[in-house]
């Protein structure tokens, strides 16, 4: 044992110092993380977190937007207990092993697709899609097809490929000497919340999209997007039946459609997926964060057969996709990925989840009714965001406020002035109140009331 060592088990108050001392958290300036009050979560249960003080509290963005079912579901633990007890992890490469040949199917059978590959977090599931485009142009003889078209305000991750698709600012600035052009497009615009929409349009952002496709004709491999909020974009709401469009266009020119539907895959809007929900079927659907449920990680990059088939050849014509991740297809992360999909789409049969989704919009209209003008709000499902009203950024105010806000018992990660507030699917009425309470007696604590 290392001299100086000391056990995350020794006295009260050692993970923090640890924390502090060891740890380099992301999208994180350090030296303000370790100015200010932190919290050690040490367990869960159902929507709330506990701290190592013993403090509760309400878990209200779904620990950053994958929990599901709540924190220990009994069913989601036995099935990674039972998968323990045969083989936690067994390669992908040139390996197959049943859990992942079992989520490979459902997930098919989902997307209206064919094919899975699996990798470990939304950046690389997105990456992936990127790639296997580029490739197939290249194997079935239209190379010229490199341009990729993206949405503004987009958000696909932080790896290289996916920082260049992005439009996020400051978050990837930094990098813009590494990445490579994207051709970008408006993104369309909904003002939607409380289960009503108040306006929406769409026509600017697909006149865009004609006018790139008739400048760069058979240049174009691949449009990608989230569908329906971009979330990291600031919870920015699209019109319902944009999709559908976007994805005409595409087949008429011959360009992949990739959705990401990192995000709002797996029931966060409503719909398991939302092209499902929208009839719209891509070349490719990037699934990550709910796919299970918030306990391990796992993504998958789904794709059409005609797309695999393009790779197949002999080994010496170096056909094949060569992409890979250590941990491709996880068994632990597969097994609870079948379980969580089975448990919501019950939720879903039942109508469980769309009573969840009314309370939640009546927890905006009631807000809307609490709060001043200057207060502006964006929510579909349970995907939302409440704006603090304009102010200093550089004062930090939507940190600050959920800061403020653990007092209360709720924990938020604000996006600058952005309370971006994403529960888990299984919140209750209860719990929806506590969170409107706390909010409100909050804002008045900090004077915006």
């Amino acid at each position: 044992m290392k001299a100086g060592f000391q056990s995350i088990a020794s006295p009260e108050g050692q993970a923090d110092a640890l924390d502090v001392r060891r740890s380099w958290h992301p999208f994180t300036q350090m030296q303000e993380y370790c100015s200010l009050p932190r919290v050690q979560i040490a367990s869960g249960e159902g929507c709330w977190l506990t701290d190592v003080d013993g403090k509760r509290y309400l878990d209200a963005n779904a620990s950053i937007w994958t929990n599901v079912h709540g924190h220990q579901d009994a069913d989601l633990n036995n099935a990674i207990i039972e998968q323990l007890g045969k083989v936690a992890h067994s390669t992908y490469l040139g390996l197959g092993h049943e859990p992942g040949s079992l989520l490979a199917d459902k997930l098919c059978e989902l997307t209206g697709l064919d094919r899975v590959f699996y990798s470990d977090n939304g950046s690389n599931a997105v990456e992936i899609a990127l790639k296997l485009s580029f490739q197939y142009f290249q194997l079935t003889g239209q190379p010229q097809r490199r341009r990729v078209i993206a949405l503004s305000n987009a958000y696909h991750g932080d790896t290289f490929g996916t920082m260049s698709l992005g439009d996020c600012g400051v978050f990837h600035q930094r990098f813009d000497p590494w990445k490579f052009p994207v051709e970008r497009i408006p993104a369309p615009t909904c003002e939607e919340f409380g289960g009503e929409v108040f306006s929406s349009d769409m026509e600017e952002s697909l006149a865009a999209l004609d006018a790139h496709f008739a400048n760069f004709g058979d240049e174009v491999a691949a449009v990608i997007l989230e569908p329906w909020v971009q979330g990291a974009g600031g919870m920015l709401m699209q019109p319902r039946g944009y999709l559908a469009e976007v994805q005409r266009r595409c087949r008429e020119k011959g360009v992949h459609l990739i959705l990401d539907e990192v995000f709002v895959g797996f029931g966060r809007c409503g719909p398991m997926l939302v092209g499902e929900s929208e009839g719209v079927t891509p070349d490719f659907y990037c699934l990550a964060k709910g796919l299970t449920a918030g306990y391990l990680p796992l993504a998958a990059t789904v794709s059409r057969e005609e797309i695999y088939q393009a790779f197949l050849g002999e080994f010496g014509e170096y056909k094949a996709f060569f992409h890979g991740h250590t941990f491709t297809g996880n068994p632990l992360g597969c097994v609870v990925a079948l379980k969580s999909i089975e448990k919501l789409e019950t939720l879903i049969h039942t109508g469980q989840l769309a009573d969840t989704i009314e309370a939640f919009n009546e927890f905006y209209r009631e807000l809307r009714a609490e709060l001043p003008e200057s207060f502006s709000m964006r929510q579909r499902g349970l995907a939302s965001a409440l704006d603090l009203p304009a102010g200093d950024a550089s004062l930090r105010r939507g940190m600050h406020f959920c800061i403020a806000l653990r007092e209360a018992g709720v924990l938020l990660r604000a996006l600058g002035d952005s309370l971006l507030i994403v529960p888990p699917l299984v919140i209750s009425r209860d719990e929806i109140n506590f969170l409107k309470s706390a909010l409100l007696d909050t804002l008045r604590c900090k004077a915006y009331l």
